[in-house]
């Protein structure tokens, strides 16, 4: 019974604590990137809740983008329309709220990478 008990509080600790860093995804992030050529590319992003399970991005790196994402445990995913082109890109949130990511451009070869950073 204890152990049960035991087992019940840790979830709930591990579910609060999940509940709080999905709260903590949002606001304005700097961009530092390598398109699929290895090319470096920056700017910002700002991401907005939009529902308890998700919200909305906002890529400005010289061009803008926009998309729609979600958190799930560390993993943090965005889908994406730029002009023509739909994307698809996974983060990993890091203890610091930095994501650290990869992208890719439906029906094209190749990935790039991504790091959001917050800006405080």
């Amino acid at each position: 019974m204890r152990k049960s008990i035991l087992a019940i509080s840790l979830l709930a600790g591990i579910a609060a604590a999940a509940s709080a860093q999905a709260q903590s995804i949002g606001g304005r992030y700097e961009v530092h990137g390598t398109n699929f050529d290895g090319s470096p590319y920056s700017g910002t992003a700002t991401i907005t809740r939009s529902s308890n399970s998700t919200c909305r991005i906002r890529w400005s790196t010289g061009s803008t983008s926009e998309g729609f994402c979600m958190l799930a445990n560390k993993s943090f995913a965005a889908a994406y329309k730029m002009g023509n082109a739909v994307g698809l890109v996974v983060y990993e949130l890091q203890p610091d709220g930095t994501l650290e990511g990869v992208w890719t451009i439906a029906d094209k070869s190749g990935a790039g990478t991504e790091t959001l950073t917050p800006m405080h």
